[in-house]
């Protein structure tokens, strides 16, 4: 793959943030997040549901209950929302007690660059928890890809590393990246390249890609693995509310939407509260907002 860099960039201090989902049982979802995955309750209503880390005022998670929810069936969203802990030992810590408390683990994983977890939560969205290896320790290509493998994560390793001391997760936990469904790839390539101005990282081809911010090696994951030509979530859809971008600074906030404004996007913009506001190929709701 040749990495084409697109002629309008985000700042690499432009990251995803905060991650909103619909869900059914909100004290269900709310008891998963906090005792099983290590979330704590940043602020609560009865219909929602803010989670974040320790020490942390920004949220990572919304909760909202929508009422009369529609069955579950294939359509574009969210495939997982990847939480990145600050250390090796911090991972250590999370598989430790995921281990003791019996977690729905689906898989672990090591991607060259990474060491992940994967669950599902009890409505069905995908959860991974990782964290990232010393970029010195990543396979980049010259043409500035960034290769991912899968093997087996060194889980005696990981659990090595950790101190037994899980309190949730730690200050610095962030919002690593977000994983979507999709229905077209090469249009959803197309919008977070010239329209969002990321760079493809890494191209699976005709099943999925990958998109990010400065040197790392994703902020968005997309793939067609549940099939192609998906429809696009409605309102009463379980699942991705939406996803935030954050920018450094108002100036980067006002580069994007002039660019958009070039690029004759369609927008809404709330001017009192620094957001704007765009709807991806997929269906897909996204914020940029000041972090």
């Amino acid at each position: 793959m040749v990495q084409i860099k697109p002629a309008f960039q985000l700042s690499e201090k432009t990251h995803t943030g905060t991650v909103s989902l619909k869900v059914k049982d909100l004290e269900k979802q709310r008891n998963f997040y906090t005792s099983i995955i290590g979330l704590e309750i940043f602020k609560e209503s009865p219909k929602q549901v803010i989670l974040t880390a320790q020490k942390n005022s920004i949220p990572l998670l919304i909760l909202n209950k929508i009422e009369q929810p529609l069955p579950l069936t294939r359509k574009t969203g969210l495939f997982h929302v990847a939480f990145l802990l600050p250390t090796r030992k911090d991972l250590g810590n999370e598989l430790l007690h995921l281990l003791r408390v019996k977690a729905p683990l689906d898989g672990a994983s090591d991607h060259g660059y990474s060491e992940a977890l994967y669950l599902t939560d009890p409505e069905g969205n995908g959860i991974e928890i990782y964290r990232d290896k010393p970029q010195n320790e990543w396979e980049v290509m010259s043409d500035g890809e960034v290769p991912a493998i899968t093997i087996e994560m060194d889980a005696d390793g990981v659990i090595a590393a950790a101190d037994g001391n899980w309190q949730g997760f730690p200050q610095g936990t962030k919002v690593g990246h977000v994983h979507l469904k999709v229905a077209d790839l090469l249009k959803t390539q197309t919008f977070y390249t010239t329209i969002l101005g990321l760079t493809l990282t890494t191209n699976y081809t005709d099943q999925a890609k990958f998109f990010a911010t400065g040197s790392y090696h994703h902020h968005i994951g997309s793939n067609i693995w549940n099939g192609r030509n998906l429809s696009a979530m409605t309102e009463n859809d379980l699942g991705l509310a939406y996803f935030a971008f954050f920018v450094p600074d108002y100036t980067e906030l006002a580069r994007v939407q002039n660019h958009w404004n070039e690029q004759h996007v369609a927008y809404t913009a709330d001017e009192e509260k620094s957001q704007l506001w765009v709807t991806d190929p997929n269906g897909i709701r996204i914020l940029f907002t000041i972090e």
